[in-house]
C-alpha cells in the first residue's frame, strides 16, 4: 500500500506542474511552521506585490528583518527530470535527464532573477530561490559546480530545505536580538526619564521645605508680637480688659501663660 501511495505521488508530481508547485509552497510553509516565527508578524505567504508596469506578483513568502527589511523567497520545482534521472536504468539516459534538471533549475533562476523582487521592496540585494527537495538539490550543485555563483550574479540564492532552515534560525536570532536591544533601548529611556523626575521632584520638595521654613519663620515673628514682650498684644488686650470693656470673652490659660499673664490672673 506504500508502494502504491508514493508511486501515485511521484506520478502526480510528475505530470503536473500546478501540484509540483503545491507541493513545494507545502513544504516551504511546513519549514516556516517549525522555525519560531510567525505569519504575519515575521513573514507572510502570497503577498501581493505590483512591479513598475503595474502587473501583480505573488512571490510565496516575504520574510520580514528587523529595522523594515524584507526578503523574498519564492519555491521552485524542479522534479520531472529529476525523478526520470533517478528512475533511469543506463548511464547515458541518467546523464541525459540530469543535465535536463540542471537546465530546469537554471531556467527557475533566470525566470526568477528577472522579476528583481528586491528593487520592489526595502530588501537586501538578493532574493531566495527554495528548491524543497534536497536530493534534486544536491544533483544539480554536484553535476554544475557553477550553477550557485552564476545565481548569485543573478542576485538569486538557491537554497534547499536545510539551507533556508539554518537561514530562518538566523532571521529568529535576529529578531530576539532586535528585542533585546530594544529592551535595552527602553530601559535607558524609562531610566533616564525616572531619573528626570526624581531631580525634579527633589527641587518641589526642597522648596516645600523652604516655604515651611519661611512659614514657620513668619509663624515665629507673628506669635512673638501676640505673646511676646511687654507690649505684646495679648497683654495689651488684657489691660484693655482689666479697664472695663464691655466683653464677656476671655483669653485661654495657655495664650495668657505665653505672654507670662497666668500668674496676673
Amino acid at each position: 500500500r506504500i508502494t502504491t501511495e508514493t508511486t501515485n505521488l511521484t506520478n502526480a508530481l510528475k505530470g503536473n506542474s500546478k501540484v509540483q508547485g503545491d507541493w513545494g509552497e507545502m513544504i516551504l510553509e511546513t519549514i516556516l511552521d517549525n522555525s519560531n516565527l510567525i505569519r504575519g508578524v515575521h513573514y507572510d505567504t502570497q503577498l501581493n506585490i505590483k512591479d513598475e508596469a503595474g502587473n501583480n506578483l505573488r512571490p510565496d513568502v516575504v520574510l520580514y528583518l528587523p529595522e523594515g527589511k524584507r526578503i523574498v523567497i519564492d519555491s521552485k520545482v524542479s522534479l520531472t527530470a529529476f525523478v526520470g534521472y533517478v528512475g533511469a536504468e543506463d548511464e547515458a539516459t541518467r546523464r541525459q535527464y540530469l543535465a535536463s534538471h540542471v537546465a530546469s533549475v537554471r531556467q527557475h533562476v533566470v525566470e526568477l532573477g528577472r522579476k528583481e523582487y528586491q528593487r520592489l521592496l526595502d530588501s537586501p540585494d538578493f532574493v531566495i530561490m527554495f528548491i524543497p527537495n534536497e536530493p534534486a538539490f544536491l544533483a544539480a550543485l554536484q553535476n554544475d559546480s557553477s550553477i550557485w555563483a552564476d545565481a548569485y550574479d543573478k542576485k538569486v540564492i538557491i537554497s534547499s530545505p536545510t539551507n533556508l532552515f539554518a537561514l530562518l534560525k538566523l532571521v529568529d536570532d535576529l529578531w530576539k536580538r532586535n528585542a533585546q536591544n530594544k529592551n535595552t533601548a527602553d530601559i535607558v529611556t524609562y531610566g533616564t526619564k525616572l531619573y528626570e523626575q526624581l531631580v525634579a521632584f527633589t527641587v518641589s520638595l526642597e522648596g516645600v521645605g523652604q516655604s515651611l521654613d519661611a512659614a514657620r519663620d513668619k509663624y515665629n515673628d507673628a506669635y512673638k508680637r501676640l505673646c511676646t514682650g511687654n507690649d505684646n498684644i495679648v497683654r495689651c488686650g488684657e489691660r484693655l480688659r482689666k479697664l472695663g470693656i464691655p466683653t464677656k470673652k476671655q483669653q485661654s490659660a495657655r495664650t495668657l501663660q505665653a505672654a507670662d499673664l497666668l500668674d496676673e490672673e
